[in-house]
């Protein structure tokens, strides 16, 4: 009977030992078991579940070259430069606007133009080339001049792509002009203040025709 008894305190014992061990393995309520999933996250790993927004795609405009195809049909395969008024000409679809639109804009309504003379058409569309995002830095920087870019920068990338600013800028007075519809929008940046980690709201991206000037 004593046997029984000590037997059954052993293992009770051993039972709330393997309790509180897996208790101490816990912080917080997170388990230590699970290194590789919060080094990720710190490192800007996306777990599986959470979705990323969609980006904007890109907006075509004038110089860019465009691919264009129609499955098994070399008459109406054909590289296309968007003209400096934004519009294309294709056999069958005429005249279209292609400047401010995504490639995929541009796509569905050639389609859809195609569609009455090739019916259940199928096609295809690329931008070969980017010649239309242009910014020009003008001023005291090393290399001024005008520069087609390859993807987005902002001010300071732009700055840099010109060669940084020679010994005689002022580096507070630098100005973004940006052209709208009717008017021209002046930006300030203040170079060493954006350095600095301050006011890094004024380090904006810059757009298609933006003029950079360094006094």
């Amino acid at each position: 009977m004593r046997k029984k008894i000590f037997l059954l305190l052993i293992a009770g014992i051993l039972g709330l030992s393997s309790i509180l061990s897996c208790a101490v393995g816990r912080k917080g309520g997170v388990p230590e078991a699970l290194p590789e999933m919060s080094e990720g996250i710190a490192h800007g790993a996306v777990p599986p579940s959470v979705k990323m927004p969609a980006e904007n795609g890109y907006l075509i405009g004038p110089g860019d070259v465009l691919d264009i195809s129609v499955w098994k049909d070399e008459a109406l395969t054909r590289s296309c430069v968007v003209r400096p008024d934004g519009f294309i000409s294709f056999p069958l679809a005429g005249e279209i606007p292609a400047a401010g639109r995504t490639p995929s804009q541009l796509k569905e309504e050639m389609a859809t133009k195609l569609n009455r003379y090739v019916p259940d058409v199928v096609l295809s569309m690329e931008v070969k080339q980017i010649n239309s995002l242009i910014i020009y830095v003008i001023g005291k920087v090393n290399n001024p001049g005008r520069y087609v870019l390859s993807l987005d920068v902002n001010v300071l990338q732009a700055l840099a792509t010109a060669g940084g600013l020679n010994i005689f800028a002022k580096r507070d007075k630098i100005k973004v002009f940006r052209q709208g519809i009717n008017e021209t929008t002046i930006l300030p940046f203040d170079y060493d203040s954006v350095v600095e980690g301050k006011n890094l709201e004024q380090n904006i991206h810059l757009k298609r025709g933006d003029v950079v000037v360094i006094p």
